[in-house]
């Protein structure tokens, strides 16, 4: 990777397009730390270890715990993307806009942003009124006579930092699409990148400060072997082999050739743990925001029995993992559809036969590898929480700020986005090459 940067940086087109980029990150960290009048941040509870809010948290670079303008960050478009794709699998018009190339392309971005612009009003409201509530105000934020205004009509407060916070969230949408088009790689994934960094980098340097050297030396030795983990399955993949047949054309002949279809183990990538992740949380938010009396019977024996870190909730959070890989991977592969692409073109798997055949041979070989991302998906949620809390069992008590910072969604997210990064950035310089020897 340190060769491919030095290889960029002797690039015009390519140095700017990686300033550009490093212009727009800064420009988001900078958003991270202006803080929102009136608005005193969402008190996060740590103790009960990685939920739905800490992993929002984490991604927002901390932002929602500070009360800073990007509070709820970039969250919204990512559901409205997903809610998008979902529904460009579902709805036929949708699904045909999406395949009318450029120009549906375009639509399809445009009623995301709209999706996104509701999302965040809805996020936005849950984070003041259900999340934080009064608490999470500050009247006093300008003194004097606006303090008692604003104390008599919290109403104006309320929607003054529910407008501010969704204006946040759609420059964050913008941010990221400009880093998309004007920048090296996916936007909207380096600004969760950066964002992930940031909350681990805090907590590196509280753990440094609180002299948890054993919680720090045992954190960097797992993380390292779990992130050599993930860069190896990320790697991983079944090449299925297509031979395709000879065609005699007048006095040319086509064809004759073969190829394969690469098939990833951890083809659906981070999404299956962020799908069973967000509805596992869900009751537990509605719990947070709605049941005033946390002492009750029933908050007491949910937080107990299926709460974060449960068996109960272990069980259904790997139920749910395996579920939704297997959802995720009938959306990105179709066997049927693969299978009539491969006989118009005149080719064939070797040893199985066009048509039905073929179709259920790749509906088999799919099933497979999904099962072994789905196992690959369930460790890495689960074994860093066992290995992160190896201090408590020897003695030691364990940093929940760091267990919270490197949470699985986040570690995968991260190398992902790295090796996602360090591709885009060798294609763009194996394009310049290629522009100039056409030159």
């Amino acid at each position: 990777m340190i060769e491919t940067f030095r290889n960029a940086f002797k690039i015009k087109e390519v140095r700017k397009k990686i300033l550009l980029t490093i212009l727009f990150v800064i420009i988001y960290r900078l958003g991270c730390y202006i803080q929102v009048p009136g608005f005193a941040g969402i008190e996060l509870d740590t103790s009960g270890g990685v939920d739905l809010i800490t992993i929002l948290n984490a991604i927002t670079g901390s932002a929602l715990s500070q009360g800073t303008l990007f509070a709820i960050g970039i969250s919204p478009y990512i559901n409205a993307s997903i809610i998008m794709q979902l529904l460009t699998v579902a709805i036929p018009p949708l699904e045909r806009m999406s395949k009318n190339g450029e120009e549906g392309k375009k639509k399809i971005a445009v009623i995301t942003r709209w999706v996104t612009l509701v999302l965040a009003i809805v996020s936005a409201i849950g984070v003041v009124l259900g999340l934080g509530g009064d608490s999470a105000l500050d009247t006093n934020f300008m003194g004097g006579i606006a303090a008692d205004f604003f104390t008599a009509n919290i109403w104006v407060l309320y929607i003054f930092v529910v407008f501010i916070l969704v204006a946040g969230s759609m420059l964050c949408m913008w941010l990221g699409e400009r880093i998309t088009e004007y920048g090296i790689s996916n936007g909207i994934s380096l600004i969760i990148f950066v964002g992930i960094l940031s909350t681990a980098g805090t907590a590196i340097i509280s753990s440094i400060q609180g002299g948890n050297w054993l919680q720090l030396g045992i954190f960097l030795v797992s993380i390292i072997l779990i992130f050599a983990f993930i860069v190896w399955v990320d790697g991983a993949e079944r090449k299925i082999k297509i031979q395709y047949a000879k065609q005699v054309k007048g006095n040319k002949m086509y064809g004759g050739q073969s190829n394969t279809i690469p098939i990833k183990v951890n083809g659906s990538g981070v999404m299956p743990l962020i799908f069973a992740f967000a509805l596992l949380s869900f009751p537990s938010m509605l719990i947070q925001t709605f049941w005033a009396d946390s002492t009750s019977g029933f908050v007491t024996f949910w937080n107990n029995y299926m709460g974060t870190g449960t068996v109960v909730y272990t069980v259904f959070l790997a139920i749910l993992i395996f579920l939704f890989s297997y959802f995720y991977a009938q959306i990105q592969f179709n066997p049927m559809e693969i299978s009539k692409n491969i006989q118009a073109n005149g080719g064939s798997i070797i040893g199985i036969r066009p048509g039905r055949e073929t179709t259920e041979y790749l509906a088999k070989v799919i099933s497979r590898i999904t099962l072994w991302g789905a196992i690959f998906l369930a460790i890495i949620a689960l074994v860093p929480s066992l290995l992160f809390s190896i201090p408590s069992w020897i003695g030691g008590a364990s940093d929940m700020s760091l267990i919270n910072s490197f949470s699985a969604t986040g570690m995968l997210i991260t190398v992902s986005v790295a090796l996602e990064f360090n591709k885009a950035l060798e294609n763009q310089i194996l394009m310049r090459h290629y522009k100039s020897f056409l030159k």
